[in-house]
């Protein structure tokens, strides 16, 4: 945005002058070059936004997803826009932020989910997409294809053609593939269906349907927009996988052959992602904040502000697109996050201009 004009100096002032009635802490940390620290107890973390930063023939269009792979690399999925399909979808950043490469334009219009997973001594990305691309995939760090799919038909949740179309239309019986999550120990992975069909479906580590997990609905082992997935191994209980069931609100554990086993509603709003390092469960949520679960299902909250939250959903059209807006230290719409091995957090954001947010563990 052009700060040389009278008007838009008046726009920022009245933007600043708003925010510092608001939220005259954060703005107060802005203007004396203090840190701004979110969490409390051991649970701190310093908020480092635009972290990783585009070489200026890319552009960020709406980011997604992010993964850390062992040489603490972020890969970061976006949507990208159909119109522009010689645009990469997946950029790599080396652990200073500093630009790598970028490759996956088939994915451009359609980016979503991506994972890191090592399968014995190599490393590769699995990666979904939705809207008008409708697949999901398997690829080297680099960026070469192992497997792509569609639709698993075999489960029989999909309409004629879906296994081969990339027509951006949704329904129950359509297939939007959101996030993948992997089996502990025989090398299976689940795929979460969660803008199409509402369900979680498994395959066997060569990329074979195996079943199917769940069905739309509101009851316990059913979904409504189940976004994202992991397997959960925190303390010493047996690893079960989790659901972000966000359209319902809510986390959902199932068994590793998929009986449900509990489900947590509160403090969960729009739950969108799982991540898990050591003790600690990672859930961003697109109500404008992070959660933090213990080995307990104890709650710490970042970026947590009842008001802002109001502020920004009263305003989520113009604010998504307009991050002259936005406050330090306060979130849009948290898609994704990951930690990396010293328990960093990195957080996408679903806003239209993208952001990449560090939040350092202090």
């Amino acid at each position: 945005m052009q700060s040389s004009s009278r008007r838009n100096f008046l726009n920022k002032t009245s933007l600043v002058a708003g925010a510092a009635l608001s939220f005259p802490n954060l703005l107060l940390a802005k203007r004396t070059g203090g840190p701004i620290i979110l969490g409390e107890g051991e649970h701190q973390y310093e908020v480092i936004h635009d972290w990783a930063m585009l070489p200026s023939q890319f552009n960020w269009q709406v980011t997604h997803n992010v993964a850390v792979d062992e040489a603490q690399n972020l890969y970061v999925m976006h949507e990208g826009h159909a119109s522009q399909k010689g645009h990469p979808s997946i950029f790599v950043f080396d652990s200073r932020g500093k630009f790598i490469r970028a490759f996956g334009s088939q994915f451009q219009g359609g980016g979503h989910g991506i994972e890191v997973r090592k399968e014995g001594k190599q490393e590769f990305l699995y990666v979904t997409a939705y809207q008008q691309v409708k697949s999901f995939a398997k690829l080297t760090l680099t960026g070469d294809v192992v497997w792509y799919q569609r639709a698993p038909m075999a489960s029989g949740r999909y309409s004629a053609g879906e296994d081969t179309t990339t027509k951006k239309s949704w329904g129950r019986n359509k297939f939007m593939p959101t996030n993948i999550a992997f089996h502990p120990s025989d090398g299976s992975f689940y795929l979460a269906d969660g803008y199409g069909a509402h369900c979680i479906h498994r395959y066997d580590s060569e990329g074979r349907y195996l079943a199917t997990i769940g069905k739309p609905g509101k009851a316990d082992g059913e979904f409504t927009l189940p976004h994202g997935l992991w397997i959960d191994d925190r303390g010493e209980n047996t690893p079960t996988l989790c659901v972000t069931d966000r359209g319902n609100g809510r986390l959902q554990w199932f068994d590793l052959d998929g009986k449900h086993l509990k489900t947590m509603n509160d403090p969960f709003i729009l739950p969108a992602n799982i991540d898990v390092h050591q003790d600690l469960m990672l859930i961003p949520d697109l109500a404008a904040r992070i959660t933090l679960l213990d080995k307990d299902d104890k709650v710490i909250h970042l970026g947590d502000d009842e008001k802002w939250r109001k502020h920004v959903t009263a305003n989520k059209n113009q604010l998504r697109r307009e991050p002259q807006r936005w406050i330090n230290g306060k979130f849009i719409h948290p898609h994704d996050a990951c930690f990396d091995k010293k328990g960093n957090i990195f957080v996408a954001e679903w806003v239209a201009t993208g952001r990449v947010t560090k939040l350092r563990k202090v």
